[in-house]
Formats: C-alpha cells, structure tokens, sequence
C-alpha cells in the first residue's frame, strides 16, 4: 500500500490520490511512467525522494510526510523492522510510580523486561527497530518510557488506538479484541489495574507466580497488536480500489513462554474485591 501512496506529496491530498487511482495509477511505478502526473517536476522529485526513502529504510521520512491517520501504510514494507511494544507500571501519574515490564514483538521472536533484572537493556535494543507498534502508545507507552529512561524514541509510530477507532472499534485494547474475535483465555477479565496488583503481589510476597502471570498478560497485549494491525491494515485497504492485491495475511504468533497461574489470579481478585 505504501507504494501505491501518494497523499504525502506536497499538494496531493487523499481527494488527489483518489483520482489519481481511478485514472489507474495505482503505484509510483505507475505515475513515473503516466505523461501527466509523472513529468510535474514536484511530483515526480517526491516519488524520487520516496523510492530512496524505501530502499533506504528510512521510516522516519514516511511518518514526517503523511498524514496522522495513515501511518499504517508503513506496514507491510517496514514490517522487518517494526517492533509491537507494551508496557506496564504500577500507576499512571503518581510521582512514586515506576515501569514493572516491557514486552517487544518484532514478528520474529518476543523479548520482556523486568525491574531490577534486564529493565535497562531496553534502551540498546529497542534502537534496531524503525517503527513502533503500540496501542494508545502515542499519549502513554511512549512519553512514559522517555520520561523514566531519559531517553527520546525518534522512530515512527503506528498508533492502533486511533486507527481502530476511525473503523469503529472502540473500548479499549481489550474491547477491540473482544469485538475481532480475538480471545484471551485464561487471561480474560485480568486488565492493567489488575496487572498492577500482579506486580505487588510478586514484590510483596515474592511469589513468581504473580511475575509469570503479569508477564504472561503483557505479551498477550504485545503479540495481539500483530494481529490487529494485520486486520485493521485490510480494512483499510479494502476500502480503496487496490484491495485485491494489497490485503495481507494475518501474523503466525509465537507461542508465549510464560503461563497465567489461575490460582493467583483467584487469590488477588478476591483481595482486590475485599
């Protein structure tokens, strides 16, 4: 889809590209080769700078250049170096608040992060990738890592809360799955206040259990944002003339490595309920 893109031309909005696709142009190739669109000296330097940018992996160009809504055309061409990413705390504005754990999916393998044993290692590895992945990750996931590291995460962004929300998906992470068909297992009813409560369960008692599960939450939150960007990237498309060629099939998921314990899941709704 990216390839067929033209709205982050400057002058080219989505009413532009839209009839450039029903004149059939459907790709840069396309308009390179069409005497009209393909020889106005504007246009055709910026499918330049977009086939450099592309074969560069240069993500960050494509999110400088189209609009909000549309950052999910970076997937799939940049799908080899896109990172899904969630993270959980044990608050969300609280001066005394700190991030617990990171789960990362780069569609190959997952990675996690956990206070007081690998947390740090976070910052070296999460510079390979050139597109994040989060849901709602633009307003929290985001600031909250580059306010604790001190850090600045200059990568593009594909926000799945903002893209669900424009096809009418709505409800949170959770609701969104629940309404695609997505389930959560053993997992179902644990949400991010309850995740809060895993961690203090595992500080408090140092129980591994509580770790495992809130572990176990955190890359299902992280791996079903493949999925989700895989079927709302089809939505998308399909409403364009390219869909035939374009929709993508939905991600093979790794198996998580780590096991929700249903009687500390039990143990810690009947304290939170007391």
């Amino acid at each position: 889809m990216l390839t067929s893109t033209f709205c982050h031309i400057p002058r080219v909005g989505q009413h532009a590209e839209a009839q450039l696709w029903a004149r059939g142009i459907h790709s840069w190739d396309d308009a390179h080769a069409h005497a009209d669109a393909g020889q106005r000296p504007h246009f055709r330097q910026h499918l330049e700078a977009s086939r450099a940018a592309l074969a560069g992996n240069d993500a960050r160009f494509f999110a400088d250049t189209l609009p909000a809504q549309l950052q999910w055309r970076l997937y799939p061409e940049f799908a080899h170096t896109t990172a899904f990413l969630d993270i959980e705390t044990t608050g969300l504005t609280g001066t005394h608040d700190y991030l617990t754990t990171v789960s990362l999916f780069d569609g190959r393998a997952l990675h996690y992060y956990v206070k007081g044993m690998n947390l740090d290692r976070f910052v070296e590895d999460i510079q390979q990738y050139k597109v994040l992945v989060t849901y709602n990750g633009r307003q929290f996931d985001i600031p909250y890592l580059e306010r604790y590291f001190r850090i600045k995460l200059p990568q593009a962004q594909i926000d799945l809360r903002f893209v669900l929300h424009r096809l009418g998906y709505k409800g949170g992470l959770k609701g969104c799955e629940r309404q695609l068909g997505i389930a959560r297992g053993e997992l179902d009813g644990v949400d991010g206040y309850f995740a809060v409560l895993l961690w203090h369960d595992f500080v408090r008692y140092n129980n591994p259990a509580a770790l495992e599960t809130l572990l176990a939450y955190n890359m299902a939150d992280t791996v079903n944002l493949a999925t989700l960007l895989a079927m709302a990237y089809n939505m998308n498309v399909r409403q364009t003339p390219l869909a035939a060629a374009r929709c993508v099939a939905l991600p093979i998921l790794p198996a998580i490595p780590f096991t929700p314990h249903a009687e500390t899941i039990a143990r810690v709704r009947r304290q939170y309920e007391q």
